[in-house]
């Protein structure tokens, strides 16, 4: 809990004060869980990038080690970091936005003008096996430094040509050898260089290539798993100047110190992405959030979200929170309201986008906010760490911030037309790419609420999984599953035996190696098609087969799924000619409900580390049958 650091009982310290007092009291890593919540104080109403690179500094001092040490779930994450420019205002600001999501950083710090020879030495820190963001950060100047003097456009569009090709060769080469995600980004080209160009036609011509060489850098990454392009132009609209002339003429500062800060934010959400902590459910309020007015007060009738002047900005912002449903985000309601005058406003009222078929969890009552937040979770089986809540009440939101500091809080306000920029502004739900079990995210979980209906109307659990009619598919995963497999590891927390987090690329390496097994679990039951619900991952070394992990969905949890699962692993070690299989539990916060699942399939403890993680052996010689109430099919190989 965050608890305000005050220099006298009226006169409470702001954000920055308060992280000074934590450093000067030696108490960072103690109070670690609480630096997110309280940077997260310097966003609202919108980021304050100079604040953050301040805060950024004073949490550098403290090494991520001794966080580690006293939060072990606090994995940290190392960045190595070369360029073109100086960027010495880059560490201090992926500090801090590393920090806003619980991850320490360790920093590989860059040296100027390095990145051509860094990225073409295997020795340099980009290339460094523990290296997970190797960031490549780039200006204008890599082109325009090599023109002749005097240049034409001719010569930089051919400058262009080259500087792609020659970026092109080098992450296919960091592709093939590098360990973590490169991070490449857009040129800016500012109207300094265009005007030095003084027909207007020579000037069209620059402008077209430069985009054409943007575009090109961004399509790059489609081709390369292990390749991220950051759109600087994008964040330049947002930001203003790319930088100072002053600074940029004499210090060689090509790139601004907010447009930096702001390339920070972005790298930090790749960053928690690829640590598995993207966020899953948006909640919303509705009373002058989703709509303008009050529905216990002003009735259906005095609401608004079209029609009138405010009223249009609240349906801009229903229509946005159905394009983030639409990708896999799931929907729910918290409002203090009564539930049928809800339900028969979202169902009926011309005015509303979003309908109650939009939305996996409607929690109308009048209970405290952050009771409901637990609530949703528990329905939805998933933690209040995947939650992101919206909501104009800053009551409401300092409540839910004190009891729920895990649930990304998005304060609005009483200015409608800024609540599409406050929900966006930290993109709290971004992956690396989507599949197809995310579009249909929203009508599975509405298919489980179905579910959960026969369950409550059957006799008792037998009845109702017979009465669910489960089919199951467990086998090699396909070329079109690998984007889903590589997600299920980066965001299955509850049914993780050992939190291996592999990205897409890594996933394709392990099913072209013929030593490992990777297996996709696929289910469907009368209710509808589930997809791939869980991954197998596993080694031969001689005549024994090494279970690396073993992931599920929580929607899918206690229907005798998992014990199908490793039971045909067994049968098919045992088939293929293996004496025994051996797995490995890592306990971590979230799966200490899975502790006792090998065991419970004939499994034998064989050792126990210091941190808990346990080893187990089964001897092959009884496997527990596959549950009688589901029909399988496998093809696991010869």
């Amino acid at each position: 809990m965050t608890q305000a650091v005050t220099t006298d009982e009226a006169t409470p310290l702001g954000p920055l004060d308060r992280l000074r007092a934590l450093h000067q009291g030696g108490r960072i890593a103690d109070a670690y869980s609480e630096i997110g919540p309280l940077l997260n104080e310097l966003c609202v109403p919108k980021a304050d990038f100079a604040a953050l690179a301040r805060a950024g500094r004073l949490l550098a001092r403290t090494a991520p080690d001794q966080i580690v040490q006293r939060h072990p779930q606090a994995t940290p994450l190392r960045v190595a970091v070369t360029g073109h420019g100086m960027l010495d205002a880059l560490s201090p600001a992926l500090t801090a936005q590393f920090a806003r999501h619980g991850i320490p950083v360790r920093i590989d710090e860059p040296e100027y003008d390095a990145w051509l020879r860094d990225l073409q030495d295997p020795a340099s820190p980009l290339y460094e096996p523990e290296t997970a963001l190797a960031l490549c950060v780039l200006d204008a100047q890599i082109v325009f430094d090599e023109l002749p003097l005097p240049w034409t456009a001719t010569d930089a569009v051919a400058a262009l040509e080259a500087r792609l090709k020659q970026l092109t060769a080098l992450v296919a080469r960091y592709g093939e050898h590098g360990p973590g995600t490169l991070v490449l980004n857009t040129l800016p080209l500012l109207a300094t260089h265009t005007r030095q160009l003084l027909d207007h036609a020579s000037r069209a011509e620059l402008s077209a290539s430069w985009r054409e060489f943007n575009a090109g850098l961004l399509r790059l990454a489609a081709a390369h798993p292990r390749l991220h392009v950051v759109d600087l132009d994008v964040l330049v609209a947002e930001s203003g100047p790319v930088r100072d002339p002053r600074l940029a003429c004499y210090a060689k500062v090509h790139l601004g110190e907010e447009l930096l800060g702001r390339y920070a934010q972005e790298v930090a959400h790749l960053g928690r992405a690829l640590h598995g902590r993207a966020k899953k459910v948006l909640v919303v309020d509705l009373d002058n959030t989703l709509w303008d007015g009050i529905l216990g007060d002003d009735g259906p009738d005095g609401i608004a979200a079209a029609t009138t002047y405010r009223g249009e900005a609240f349906g801009r912002f229903q229509k946005i929170v159905k394009q983030i449903g639409a990708q896999g985000v799931l929907l729910a309601v918290s409002s203090k309201n009564d539930k049928e005058l809800v339900l028969s406003t979202l169902r009926d009222h011309p005015d509303m986008v979003l309908r109650e078929s939009n939305f996996a969890r409607i929690n109308a009552n009048w209970e405290p906010k952050h009771g409901n937040l637990r609530d949703i979770a528990a329905r939805l089986n998933l933690g209040v760490d995947s939650f992101v809540f919206a909501d104009d009440s800053p009551f409401e939101c300092g409540l839910v911030n004190v009891s729920l500091p895990e649930v990304a809080v998005v304060q609005l306000d009483d200015e409608p037309a800024l609540h599409v920029d406050r929900l966006l502004a930290d993109g709290w739900f971004d992956v690396r790419s989507l599949t197809a079990e995310d579009r249909l995210r929203a009508q599975q979980y509405r298919a489980e609420a179905e579910r959960q209906d026969l369950e409550a109307a059957s006799g008792s659990m037998e009845e109702y999984l017979r009465a669910l009619n489960i089919r199951l598919e467990i086998s090699a995963v396909r070329d079109h599953e690998v984007a889903r497999i590589a997600q299920i590891t980066l965001r299955t927390n509850q049914f993780n035996l050992t939190t291996l987090r592999l990205q897409q690329a890594e996933v394709q390496q392990r099913r072209e190696d013929p030593n490992h097994l990777v297996l996709a679990v696929r289910t469907r039951d009368r209710f509808g098609d589930n997809g791939v619900v869980g991954a197998v991952f596993a080694h031969r070394e001689g005549d024994v087969l090494h279970v690396d992990n073993m992931l599920l969905s929580c929607r899918v949890f206690a229907r005798g799924i998992e014990q199908a699962t490793l039971s045909s692993v067994l049968a098919y070690a045992r088939d293929t000619g293996a004496t025994a299989v051996r797995a490995r539990y890592r306990p971590t916060a979230k799966n200490h409900r899975v502790r006792d699942f090998y065991p419970s399939l004939g499994f034998t403890a064989s050792t126990e580390g210091p941190d808990g993680e346990l080893a187990f052996t089964h001897d092959l010689t009884s496997i527990t049958p596959v549950p009688g109430h589901l029909a399988l099919d496998t093809d696991l190989g010869d």
